[in-house]
């Protein structure tokens, strides 16, 4: 299926490990031209010396800093002319029981992951609005549906990016812009990795498929979201979690194979 994603741009942030390093190789394999930032110095240093420069720009950034990001966006857009598909992926979690929590773990977590997607919104749809088009994809988390112990300023941030996304797909629809969540299950990345480690075998139970996700399970739907194909999709969240909850006693199926 051609995609019709040869020439747009594509912003991703945190796009340089994980879900979303996967996507923005997703795109340029349809053709896009991508930009990423983030927060780490050294990876994006190897991610410029790993992607075609041509195709790609790469640029020191913190979600949590509005000018940053309009700084970053406005470099996007002198380079490529443009900025068709916004990617807001960077998020951040800091594991602690609720009375460990301090007011700093609140505003850096809400910072990355709720204000930083509603400062990079607004600066996409600025964008977008002047071309009368545009696709914003929210990844945002199965804790907005189910919110884990131990984690309750990142559930609590991600319910409201899932919120931000129903509000702004009806906002943002006259001018031709869809907005669209993704809802990964517990997929093997950095923020995932002490998750993983303390309670993988647990995780894997409540999963239909009877396995973690990858980075690459996602990039697929991600770009499918961001193309024509999936024009008439919006504010809804995707949920690409192996069938994650899908029944009570997921293990049943999978014991019968062995009688």
């Amino acid at each position: 299926m051609d995609l019709e994603l040869c020439g747009k741009v594509v912003i991703v942030t945190g796009g340089t490990a994980g879900i979303g390093k996967a996507a923005v190789k997703e795109f340029l394999r349809e053709g896009a031209f991508c930009a990423v930032c983030g927060r780490n110095k050294e990876k994006i240093d190897a991610f410029v010396k790993e992607m075609p420069e041509r195709y790609t720009l790469a640029m020191q950034a913190d979600v949590s800093d509005k000018l940053q990001m309009e700084k970053f966006a406005k470099t996007v857009f002198g380079k490529f002319g443009r900025i068709d598909v916004w990617v807001n992926n960077a998020g951040v979690d800091i594991k602690k029981s609720f009375m460990d929590y301090t007011d700093e773990d609140w505003d850096q977590i809400q910072g990355i992951n709720l204000k930083g997607i509603w400062d990079c919104c607004r600066i996409a749809a600025s964008y977008m609005i002047k071309q009368n088009s545009g696709v914003i994809i929210n990844i945002s988390s199965y804790a907005s549906k189910i919110p884990h112990a131990g984690g309750a300023i990142y559930a609590a941030s991600k319910a409201g990016v899932s919120s931000l996304t129903k509000t702004l797909a009806a906002e943002l629809a006259p001018y031709h812009i869809r907005v669209v969540g993704i809802i990964p299950g517990m997929i093997k990345t950095g923020i995932s990795e002490e998750n993983i480690r303390e309670n993988g075998k647990e995780y894997v139970q409540n999963i239909a498929m009877k396995r973690l996700g990858v980075p690459e399970d996602l990039s697929k739907p991600i770009v499918f979201l961001a193309s024509e194909a999936a024009g008439y999709i919006s504010g809804f969240d995707m949920e690409i979690t192996g069938g994650k909850y899908a029944a009570q006693n997921t293990d049943w199926p999978w014991k019968q194979l062995k009688e």
